[in-house]
């Protein structure tokens, strides 16, 4: 199996990391399929809004909700995660080289989002790359039966593991 997450310390640094990550694959040559995130200047209420781009080419979903200027809540837009789930499922088949999830998020943890995406790349033979945070980590491990790896959140150790994954050589 091969599974491996990263977690970036630091406000959307893993976000910014993993789209990176993407992005060098890409030009690389490879087949990549899932979702990066791509966060808003923060607006008035001090909040960024929080866009999702489906690899390799779109489309782009707005995942946040504005709730207000003293809302506390959770601002994810469940609906529309869900939607780029179901446009990333549409995409992933035994052709593609690596599955990339931006994030396992609350939404992953409560069983929904890409858990089943994740499963099906790796029942495919597909390597997954997933961003996580710490507010999700045991729910991670837990889920992955402790078998993904850890990178550390460096551009260079992301790719190398990538590119060895899908089987291409790391220059």
């Amino acid at each position: 199996m091969k599974l491996a997450f990263t977690m970036a310390a630091g406000r959307g640094e893993t976000d910014r990391l993993v789209a990176a990550l993407a992005d060098t694959l890409a030009r690389r040559g490879l087949r990549t399929c899932g979702l990066v995130q791509h966060n808003g200047e923060p607006g008035d209420g001090g909040r960024c809004d929080m866009d999702v781009r489906v690899l390799p080419d779109g489309p782009r979903f707005r995942i946040s909700q504005s709730l207000g200027r003293g809302a506390r809540g959770c601002r994810l837009d469940a609906a529309a995660l869900e939607a780029a789930a179901a446009e990333v499922a549409a995409r992933l088949d035994a052709r593609t080289d690596i599955l990339i999830v931006n994030k396992f998020g609350k939404h992953e943890a409560g069983g929904h989002g890409f858990r089943q995406l994740i499963a099906d790349a790796l029942g495919l033979g597909c390597p997954v790359l997933v961003g996580l945070n710490g507010l999700n980590r045991a729910a991670f491990l837990d889920f992955s039966g402790g078998l993904a790896a850890e990178l550390a959140p460096q551009e260079r150790v992301l790719t190398n593991w990538a590119l060895t994954a899908a089987g291409t050589v790391p220059a």
